[in-house]
């Protein structure tokens, strides 16, 4: 890790954080998600770093280290793509490949939907193709009540829910809760973190000194923007029309993750229905792979990636 650099630039009026290891012209770009950080990607930016690439890795506006916007509550998923657009010029690099988990792949499909110049190719890690919009909202509201995406999409439901607590134990029970394969959904007199039993330990692939990491950079910069973006923003309309994108895409999906169970999600994949919207997409399913395969299977993880990108660079 300590051949990861760190710098702030700014871009669109806000300093964003930004960790980068190796050189050259081919560059891969990694968008986190949510709770994760910057740091999620640390294993996969040495590996493609020392497998001649630069990476890239950034917290979004209002994560981690990086600025808040003037009123956090009011970012959205463009501010994100308009954000890493900059620093691409910034940067002056015309073309990069994009690497997104989580929330963190909407705005690597809404980029290459949108500026499809600008990428040379498309990762992502646990969602398939989906765009912030009605059909996002659609698949949303037939989820129950108590899940936790319809709890946190309430203002000062999960404000509430978090603030019962130290944030190295929210952290905590949040990466506890999403590693399991179901989907858990708390009862009217609960809320999300109570369906932790805190004595359950970290999961193995996660240690002490990782959560700490974690718990540091969510004090700095707390959940004002990470509650608003992913949750309190899906409904956004980003692209009008119909969007595809046919750059070389990759999905990597474990067995194991409980986004799975989403309404219609796991048939939207393994139909096909989702090559529709990449159809040079390839899929690939872990077996035990979860939520968090990237930090979990490392070693899988960057195989397949690195893999992919030398297949784009050839």
């Amino acid at each position: 890790m300590e051949k990861i650099q760190h710098t702030h630039v700014e871009v669109r009026g806000v300093k964003l954080h930004v960790a980068e290891v190796g050189t050259g012209p081919k560059v891969v770009v990694f968008l986190h998600g949510f709770p994760e950080i910057w740091y999620s990607w640390r294993f996969q930016m040495i590996a493609v770093a020392n497998a001649g690439y630069r990476a890239i890795s950034i917290d979004f506006r209002g994560y981690g280290l990086s600025d808040h916007s003037a009123v956090p509550e009011k970012t959205t998923y463009m501010d994100l793509v308009q954000d890493v657009v900059a620093l691409l010029d910034y940067f002056t690099i015309n073309k990069a490949l994009l690497v997104g988990k989580d929330f963190g792949a909407l705005p690597v499909f809404i980029l290459a939907a949108l500026h499809p110049e600008r990428v040379a190719g498309v990762v992502t890690l646990g969602i398939p193709f989906m765009v912030p919009g009605p059909s996002v909202v659609q698949m949303l509201d037939n989820l129950p009540n108590g899940f936790y995406v319809k709890r946190w999409q309430v203002p000062g439901r999960a404000e509430a829910d978090f603030g019962r607590f130290d944030v190295k134990t929210v952290i905590r029970r949040i990466y506890t809760h999403f590693s399991g394969s179901e989907l858990q959904v708390a009862a009217d007199d609960q809320e999300t973190l109570d369906l932790v039993d805190p004595s359950t330990p970290l999961p193995p692939w996660l240690t002490e000194k990782d959560l700490s990491v974690y718990a540091s950079l969510y004090e700095k910069s707390g959940f004002r923007t990470a509650l608003t973006v992913p949750y309190r923003t899906f409904g956004e309309e980003c692209i009008t029309t119909d969007p595809k994108i046919n750059c070389p895409s990759l999905l990597i999906m474990g067995e194991k993750d409980y986004v799975l169970k989403f309404p219609g999600l796991e048939d939207f994949i393994r139909s096909g229905q989702v090559k529709n919207f990449m159809p040079n997409l390839e899929i690939i399913f872990s077996e035990e792979g979860n939520h968090f395969i990237q930090e979990q299977l490392p070693e899988q993880v960057n195989h397949l990636i690195i893999t992919f990108l030398n297949k784009c660079s050839t």
